[in-house]
């Protein structure tokens, strides 16, 4: 690739009458390129030898399974013979893959199967309401400014990144936010191959960059090279491309195909997830790309962009509404993205945030923690009418909240002290007196998602008996003076946790750091401003940290919490920048995450869930901690929500009802408003729940208190290699 370099030209002068010399120096930039054209036949060869690598190594693992099967015998026999049929699928996977050729793939029409069944996906209901107005500005807040706004390499991943991404680009195939069947984005249409691993995608003709310009097949490939080269710092995106694509085509400027390794649920919308790259945006791309786009938005496919003069460091980033969004008129977007403006002012203190909001100078605030509820919100504005009050139930499955064990750090890799742990957080206080009652205990990672989530599994519930005695297994036998264990050698029972330091998390952990301290051990609290908070966790070097990563619906992630490739390299050494953070490497986990990923029927990725739940609840690497099925909003009574027969108030299968973009700003009755708080005047008190889309709970029961198993040893888990392009 070509370094951004800057070179002294120097020029040697003589004039003969002087018989002397001179310089003259003149900074010049070497010409920047894209370098795609370059980059591709490397790819493709280093794939391809990837590929014949895994072949041949499962080649070898076919044989030496097959030599062992002759002499096993019962569960022995069992497990080879379950390896086997694995390897199998490998061995078919990789032979599909280099059948296909290079990753990275130029073709024809010509090459685009005629007996293809084209989707358009255009008979789901509208999303949003018929009524709703354009123009305005929305105003929020944000605790922190983010520390980049590019979309990818490091600290990209952080909190802003859905607003300013996420929630707006546009796939190639969207998932309806109700009914999760797949919608058009910027395909026009799509089919599957009959073998069910190649999608195919028209795209919409009309489909344009914020610059203006037309998005092409090329852009696609663009993104893969993007997220994939060595220029930028990405591990899980290599890892992805890699090993979860088998090949992106295009075939004319208007039509793309990719393939996936294996058949699989929600292909289409799986392969369509992909968003393009504008090659005149990333013409400068190369080895200094974190430091170069730093603060440069890419033109993006969505309703709002990030202009240059949006952005006040430290302050606010502002989105500006794309001017002729040439989406702005299709069924699903044509009562979305109603505002012109969406401003997002940092305020820090959220108390002061709220102030803020009680004073009309934001314009939604999130009211869903009790004493927002019951006590901060109980205010003139609200009883005069000017803030309206709304709690919405939801069907977004429960995000895991909890405490992510970092294995690596010990004691955590123990697992007597990690179920020791598991029994002396009182999460059931937590949620009792500081949320009321309100919320519920959360019991498994990845709970809610109907089919693929087991309901049997039910979280440990406080209990100092079991904490000692899961503690004691682990040698933590001598009580200290201040009550807290250690073990005969003098090694204190000691954890620290790093969260947010925000003065509801602090609250939060000093209950559970009171009631850990009944049960002899010392919970260290680590709270941390948002950035450094993140930066930590990626390092991997946290030892317990609060976590709820957002994972879309409709089907679970493991892969990217659990696999090996995201734990360590091929040296053993801890893998940073990946979301893998309780450093967790193990085989049987790899296999099952994957079958997560690569599952071709419900029943399949299933099973794989289930057990994947299980396995985390036995090693009690995730201590669950509290979950909420509805929202609650404050928003004075300019900001309008849907309330017609496709949308009630919000589509349900979303987080937070702001992110799907379906309220609008109505400056008449902003206008009115502030007339009325001017002249005193009132309007009826607003207070509204909106449950059409409410699922009731599934009552579990507690599980009996029965001693944890010992075990003899702290847990190791299994060092597998991974390896980068």
């Amino acid at each position: 690739m070509p370094r951004h370099l800057t070179f002294l030209l120097s020029l040697m002068c003589a004039t003969s009458a002087l018989v002397a010399t001179g310089c003259r120096h003149k900074d010049q930039e070497v010409e920047r390129k894209l370098g795609f054209d370059a980059f591709v036949p490397i790819y493709n060869r280093y794939i391809d030898t990837w590929l014949r690598t895994q072949q041949a190594d499962t080649e070898k693992e076919i044989t030496r399974v097959t030599t062992e099967l002759a002499t096993a015998e019962g569960d022995a026999k069992s497990a080879l013979e379950t390896k086997a049929q694995a390897l199998r699928v490998d061995q078919t996977k990789w032979k599909f893959r280099l059948g296909l050729g290079d990753y990275l793939k130029f073709g024809t029409p010509s090459e685009i199967p005629s007996n293809l069944v084209w989707q358009n996906g255009m008979d789901q209901p509208e999303i949003g309401d018929p009524a709703s107005k354009k123009g305005g500005v929305f105003r929020r807040f944000i605790p922190t400014f983010p520390p980049t706004i590019r979309p990818i390499g490091s600290n990209a991943n952080n909190f802003f990144r859905g607003d300013l991404y996420d929630y707006i680009d546009l796939p190639l195939v969207n998932l309806h936010p109700e009914t999760m069947e797949m919608i058009p984005g910027l395909a026009r249409e799509w089919a599957t191959s009959e073998d069910g691993r190649t999608i195919y995608f028209r795209l919409d003709p009309e489909a344009r960059y914020s610059d203006g310009k037309p998005v092409k097949a090329k852009d696609f490939l663009i993104t893969a090279y993007i997220q994939v080269s060595d220029n930028i710092v990405n591990p899980y995106s290599k890892q992805y491309y890699r090993e979860n694509l088998a090949q992106i085509a295009m075939y004319d400027d208007l039509t793309i195909s990719i393939s996936l390794p294996e058949a699989k649920i929600y292909a289409p919308a799986v392969a369509g997830a992909i968003t393009p790259s504008s090659p005149e945006f990333y013409s400068e791309y190369g080895p200094d790309y974190a430091e170069r786009y730093q603060w440069r938005f890419p033109p993006t496919t969505g309703a709002y962009e990030v202009l240059p003069e949006d952005i006040i460091n430290g302050v606010s980033i502002t989105q500006t509404h794309v001017k002729n969004w040439w989406a702005k008129d299709r069924k699903y977007y044509k009562y979305r993205f109603n505002p012109d403006k969406l401003v997002h002012t940092v305020v820090r203190d959220e108390s002061k945030a709220f102030e803020l909001f009680r004073a009309g100078e934001l314009d939604t605030f999130l009211i869903t923690l009790p004493q927002y509820w019951y006590e901060k919100s109980e205010i003139d504005p609200v009883y005069k009418g000017y803030i309206e009050r709304y709690t919405f139930y939801k069907r977004y499955p429960k995000l895991p909240r909890g405490l992510y064990l970092n294995v690596a750090k010990p004691p955590l890799n123990d697992l007597n002290v990690r179920i020791g742990i598991q029994y002396a957080m009182n999460w059931q206080k937590v949620i009792d007196v500081l949320f009321r009652g309100d919320f519920q205990r959360l019991n498994a990672f990845n709970e809610g998602y109907v089919t693929f989530s087991d309901p049997s599994i039910v979280a440990r519930p406080f209990s100092i008996p079991l904490a000692r005695a899961a503690f004691a297994k682990a040698g933590y036998t001598v009580e200290g003076r201040d009550g807290i264990l250690t073990k005969p050698d003098g090694t204190r029972l000691s954890v620290s946790v790093s969260y947010p330091g925000m003065p509801q998390y602090d609250k939060i952990f000093a209950v559970l750091r009171e009631e850990a301290k009944s049960c002899g051990f010392e919970l260290r609290l680590d709270g941390l401003e948002d950035n450094v908070l993140y930066k930590k966790e990626m390092q991997k070097q946290h030892e317990m940290v609060i976590g709820s990563w957002l994972i879309q619906p409709p089907v679970p992630d493991f892969h990217q919490f659990l696999h090996s490739t995201n734990a360590i390299d091929e040296k053993g050494n801890l893998k940073p920048q990946t979301n893998n953070t309780f450093s967790w490497h193990r085989a049987d986990t790899d296999a099952l995450s994957e079958k997560v990923r690569t599952a071709t029927t419900a029943e399949e990725l299933k099973d794989a869930a289930w057990k994947l739940q299980h396995i985390m609840h036995d090693e009690a690497i995730f201590v669950p901690g509290y979950s909420v099925d509805f929202v609650r909003i404050g928003a004075w009574r300019w900001v309008k929500w849907p309330d017609c027969e496709n949308t009630r108030f919000s589509p349900p299968i979303v987080y937070d009802p702001h992110e799907v973009f379906v309220f609008w700003v109505d400056d008449a009755v902003k206008a009115e408003t502030q007339a009325a708080r001017r002249s005193g005047k009132v309007f009826p008190e607003v207070t509204k729940t909106i449950e059409v889309y409410r699922v009731k709970p599934i009552e579990t029961g507690e599980p009996p208190l029965e001693p944890e198993p010992a075990t003899a040893h702290p847990t190791e888990p299994v060092m597998e290699d991974s390896e980068d392009p």
